[in-house]
């Protein structure tokens, strides 16, 4: 067949991707039940599901990481075999995983090349390594310090270093699995950009997202799975937000949290004039931080990624006590206390990075639920775990929060989708005796119906009178479950705003620094100081 007659053929191929009646299990679960998913060339085609559904390993499967039990997979048109990573980028397939796939101790441009470096004779060929990366990272505005290290780059920019990494490899079929997950919102507007900017040329992307807007923002097509299964593939421009929700987790789901208004008590937690350098910097990464927050109440703080929320955080719970100032909690200076008695004395954290500091992934599903709790008398007995007591309070977590997961308690946390080890965190810390939860980016991750169950969960744990403290990114988030909300901004809070009486827009101009409303507040003094 003349070169010709073979475009004309290829341009006639209408899917880029067709799996096939794809099975997938894992001992008595059934990830994927035979699922069957067709991606148009040139689209952008979404994959929805509940945490669990299968998406991830649907996915896994056509990158080659995991091997379907039964099932075809034809890559524009061609039934293909693929059994490893190295076979799908011999088809033109990248994947940008949802947990980076990167080497700290690496640099950008080590990473990029990594597996797939040109050579001259027994060498590497660093330069034209790096004049095709820089072609790249340019056309695409992926721009990234080529010579920096993973470790000491921002979460936004090792997303850039994955997505390079399947250009370099001139992938045609792009795979995006929870991209936005860790991302601000000025970022994923950058981010779907470039995804539109990848579909006009011809590039064929999936999407894998539980945020509904986002779909509704970029894709053409979405494919949606429930428990393993498919149920059916809709046309995005005509399918309402609601609909897809409802596809999604078979019922109707309520976007709008429901509460009464918070009726404060007395303060739980006081941060004084709170301040923290970086070692070896002189600027703050927190500067004089004052705020109270009470028993009864959710306090939200907003902010652009960055400015200071992650080290604060770290501060209040223990996990770092480099810092100046005061931290009362429940009465007691807390500054130098150990992270146990915090937790002893009724604090709670969801981590914002659930793998890194939530969980301990080689442990088991009933460990990772009392790794704050063991060496109490409910779950051991002169230093001997009751085993058959930690699988009771497992399984009844796993129920009411409905953790997902192929044998139960049992379950290496590891094997968990991200969003039921979210979930199993999340079942953790507000199980436990506490009166102050400090959950950051608590829904990262979460499918609709899942962020139903968690605002309302927070919105109980307020009206038990526990004092709440959240750290969003997510905008909508932040003014639904607030009863005040807290703005940072390189390090300061500069604003303190009545969800009710404040918006989006007002919100962007305190988290840009270009507003603020906060009076000082001196040391000591306790009275009420928000608008």
């Amino acid at each position: 067949m003349q070169e010709k007659e073979v475009l004309a053929v290829k341009n006639k191929i209408e899917y880029a991707v067709e799996m096939l009646n794809i099975t997938k299990t894992f001992g008595s679960l059934y990830a994927n039940d035979n699922v069957t998913l067709r991606v148009k060339k040139g689209e952008i085609h979404a994959v929805l599901g509940e945490n669990g559904a299968g998406k991830s390993t649907l996915m896994s499967v056509l990158f080659g990481l995991y091997k379907a039990d039964s099932g075809i997979i034809k890559i524009n048109g061609e039934e293909v075999e693929i059994n490893n990573p190295n076979d799908a980028n011999d088809y033109n397939i990248g994947m940008v995983h949802q947990h980076f796939k990167l080497v700290d101790v690496f640099t950008v441009l080590e990473n990029i090349i990594l597996g797939k470096e040109t050579r001259k004779g027994l060498f590497l060929d660093l330069k034209e390594c790096r004049v095709k990366v820089l072609e790249l990272s340019k056309r695409y505005g992926l721009e990234v310090d080529l010579d920096a290290y993973v470790k000491d780059l921002t979460v936004s920019q090792q997303q850039k270093v994955e997505i390079l990494k399947m250009l370099y490899r001139d992938a045609e079929i792009l795979i995006f699995d929870e991209p936005t997950a860790v991302l601000t919102p000025q970022e994923i507007e950058s981010l779907m950009k470039t995804m539109k900017n990848f579909s006009e040329e011809g590039k064929t992307i999936i999407l894998i997202t539980h945020k509904l807007n986002e779909i509704k923002a970029v894709a053409d097509r979405c494919t949606i799975l429930r428990r393993g299964k498919y149920i059916t593939t809709i046309d995005v421009p005509t399918t309402s937000v609601n609909k897809m929700a409802e596809l999604m987790v078979g019922r109707v789901v309520d976007f709008s949290v429901e509460k009464a208004e918070s009726k404060p008590k007395e303060v739980v937690l006081s941060v004084r004039n709170l301040s923290k350098k970086l070692k070896g910097q002189d600027k703050l990464v927190l500067n004089n931080v004052n705020f109270d927050i009470r028993a009864g109440e959710i306090v939200c703080l907003a902010g652009i990624d960055g400015n200071g929320q992650s080290e604060l955080v770290n501060v209040i719970t223990g996990l770092d006590i480099d810092f100046t100032g005061e931290i009362v909690f429940n009465g007691e200076d807390i500054a130098k206390s150990t992270v146990r008695k915090r937790i002893d004395d009724g604090m709670s954290h969801i981590p914002e990075d659930r793998q890194k500091f939530g969980l301990i992934l080689e442990y088991s599903v009933a460990d990772n639920m009392i790794t704050n709790q063991y060496y109490k008398p409910r779950f051991s007995k002169r230093g001997i775990l009751k085993k058959q007591e930690i699988l009771d309070y497992t399984n009844k977590l796993i129920d009411e929060y409905d953790i997902r997961s192929g044998e139960g308690a049992k379950t290496k946390a590891r094997s968990l989708s991200g969003g039921n080890q979210q979930k199993a965190i999340f079942a953790r810390e507000t199980a436990k005796p506490h009166n102050l939860l400090i959950a950051s980016q608590p829904t990262r991750g979460l499918d609709v119906g899942a962020i139903e169950f968690v605002h309302k969960t927070i919105v109980k744990e307020r009206d038990k009178g526990n004092a709440i403290f959240v750290v969003s990114f997510e905008l909508d988030e932040v003014t639904d479950l607030a009863d005040r909300i807290l703005v940072i901004y390189e390090g300061a809070i500069v604003g303190a705003l009545d969800p009710k009486k404040t918006n989006h827009a007002e919100l962007g101009m305190y988290m840009l620094g270009t507003k603020r409303n906060l009076p000082k507040v001196e040391a000591g003094d306790h009275n009420e100081y928000y608008s």
